[in-house]
């Protein structure tokens, strides 16, 4: 059965006991962790959460490369908010910007060998903080139901808003 949009209600359909437990858990154990992933890329690599993404993401392009409008997408950041994130990061040489060959409207964001060698550095600190915070409390039954989780609820909200 799927809720209605909040919106359409004339009054909230306020959540029951289990849901708000439910919900607040989510809240504050996706904040903290989070925070402490960030914190530890930080402390050991002068790297970010977000900065590791954007060198995630474009380390799995084909060439290492990455309209600014499609990395904006697949880090859930506004333009602007990648535009100086990007700006930072070309500061430190993980990545340069250019004209896209096939438009020349577009902006490619690209990693460097600096980048590059950074997302190399910091991976094992990052896994063994997701291992260590999250994979190893959870059963092989509760680490799929959580993906089969996320993946309803990304799929909702694209529906939704897309």
């Amino acid at each position: 059965m799927t809720a209605e949009p909040h919106a359409e209600r004339p009054d909230p359909l306020w959540l029951d006991t289990d849901e708000q437990r439910a919900w607040r858990a989510y809240i504050d154990g996706n904040h903290r962790l989070m925070d402490r992933l960030n914190r530890d890329l930080q402390q050991a690599h002068g790297l970010s959460l977000a900065e590791y993404r954007i060198l995630v993401l474009l380390s799995e392009a084909p060439d290492g490369s990455l309209r600014m409008s499609d990395l904006a997408d697949g880090v859930l950041s506004s333009r602007s908010r990648l535009t100086h994130q990007i700006r930072r990061m070309e500061g430190a040489s993980m990545v340069v910007r250019s004209s896209c060959a096939e438009d020349g409207r577009g902006v490619l964001a690209t990693l460097t060998d600096e980048g590059r060698r950074r997302l190399t550095e910091a991976a094992p600190t990052h896994v063994a903080g997701v291992r260590r915070n999250l994979v190893d409390l959870l059963t092989r039954t509760q680490i799929r139901t959580l993906s089969e989780i996320f993946t309803k609820v990304e799929a909702a909200v694209d529906e939704r808003c897309g």
